[in-house]
């Protein structure tokens, strides 16, 4: 396997990518959510950026426009595609970042859908179901796969998602510590249901929320519940031979020190 980190898209994005090569990674998921760098001339930017450092873009990650509440009051009703209110303007911005992956020439385009219903015998599921296929055909006639990030919903919510949309261009980002933040799975377990669709990995981690309106709390690798060691068994042998992309959603020296450990401790893992 790869290891690779997250690049935030903005004006230093080209000294960002320099950093990824200097911390001695493979690849790195591109993060996107300002639109105005939407445009050719940054891509091409990006593009010889990436080639003299010798990486690969594993996916370009695009958020999306409005309001954003990361918890599990307001967010069912703010994140992702699911809120009516949103939905529109947000597939707009993700077949733009479909377009801007198309100029990077990444076929991974990975998103957070929102909280998708558990129940799919719902008006609502029906009509998030067809708001993903509307994005999912896009991205295939850009030759592309629109994955999953995980964390907001189930497991076998989310595969059941995949298999009714079925537009054969369907997979997931997983990321362990959402699966653990939102209080939604064991991410070892969660291989077990979904693992032929995985396509990329967070490696990240936290613990389980014990109030019930916030998150629980993200950790240093190896510090939260997410089983790694099993983890990276249970992707390999459901075929699974991407980067692991490590994620720390902390700032300043202390997120450089977090990723620099987690690249050891993840080689450990891998080479061990």
């Amino acid at each position: 396997m790869k290891l690779g980190t997250m690049v935030h898209l903005g004006d230093n994005v080209i000294e960002k990518i320099k950093d990824v090569k200097k911390l001695g990674f493979d690849s790195f998921q591109l993060c996107c959510w300002n639109f105005d760098y939407f445009t050719a001339e940054w891509a091409e930017k990006i593009k010889l950026a990436t080639e003299e450092a010798g990486l690969e873009i594993s996916a370009v990650w695009c958020g999306w426009e409005g309001e954003q509440c990361w918890d599990f009051v307001r967010g069912p009703i703010t994140l992702g595609i699911v809120p009516v209110y949103f939905r529109e303007k947000r597939l707009a911005n993700l077949k733009k970042g479909s377009d801007f992956a198309k100029m990077l020439g990444v076929v991974d385009v990975a998103t957070h859908m929102g909280f998708i219903p558990e129940n799919p015998n719902t008006d609502e599921y029906r009509g998030v179901v067809c708001a993903i296929r509307e994005i999912a055909e896009y991205c295939k006639a850009n030759g592309q796969y629109l994955l999953f990030e995980t964390g907001q919903e189930t497991p076998i919510t989310l595969k059941r998602t995949i298999l009714t949309v079925g537009t054969g261009n369907l997979g997931i980002n997983l990321d362990p510590a959402n699966l653990i933040l939102y209080g939604k799975a064991n991410p070892c377990d969660a291989v077990d249901i979904f693992g032929e669709f995985v396509r990329g990995v967070h490696a990240k981690d936290g613990n389980y929320p014990t109030n019930p309106n916030y998150l629980g709390e993200e950790k240093r690798i190896g510090d939260g519940r997410a089983n790694f060691p099993v983890l990276i068994k249970k992707l390999m042998e459901h075929g699974y031979n991407g980067s692991l992309t490590i994620e720390r959603e902390i700032d300043g020296d202390k997120q450089i020190e977090d990723i620099i450990y987690a690249k050891k401790f993840l080689e450990d893992i891998i080479n061990g």
